[in-house]
């Protein structure tokens, strides 16, 4: 655990989907940390990247391993303000991620529990320990407010 707390790394993982919001892409921010330092952080650009796996938690999982030196990121903390998606889930698994904290669930694409719990699932070689719904209001509000002014409401 780090001095901070899960909410102070949190409201830095939603600034980073707020810089998303504002290059159109969907507003998720990751910040991975390890003591209390941040060691990676990213949000989504998939579009800017012409990319379907630039989402925020792998952009961050790339820079942490360039920070560290290394893909096994032990001992670190995963802060995303969206669940993972079951490509995210996988890539943190793999890279040997301690803890992964969100703050929204995702009912469509979450992979840790609202559609599959791929951190669960027996065959994985490590294991993660997730816990959803810090800044879950401040997180879906965002998304919320995305996707309404994309349709236009």
């Amino acid at each position: 655990m780090n001095a901070r707390g899960d909410t102070y790394f949190m409201q830095h993982a939603l600034a980073l989907a707020a810089q998303a919001a504002a290059h159109d892409e969907v507003p998720v921010g990751a910040v991975i940390v390890r003591g209390d330092d941040i060691v990676g952080e990213g949000h989504n650009r998939p579009i800017a990247a012409h990319d379907p796996s630039a989402h925020a938690e792998i952009e961050a999982l790339r820079a942490a391993g360039r920070s560290l030196g290394s893909y096994r990121l032990i001992d670190s903390t995963l802060y995303v303000t969206l669940e993972p998606c079951l490509m995210c889930a996988a890539a943190i698994v793999h890279a040997r991620v301690r803890r992964v904290v969100f703050g929204a669930w995702d009912p469509k694409a979450g992979a840790a529990g609202s559609t599959i719990d791929a951190f669960r699932l027996p065959a994985m070689n490590h294991r993660v320990d997730v816990f959803g719904g810090v800044l879950e209001r401040e997180c879906a509000e965002l998304l919320a407010r995305f996707f309404a002014a994309r349709r236009g409401a």
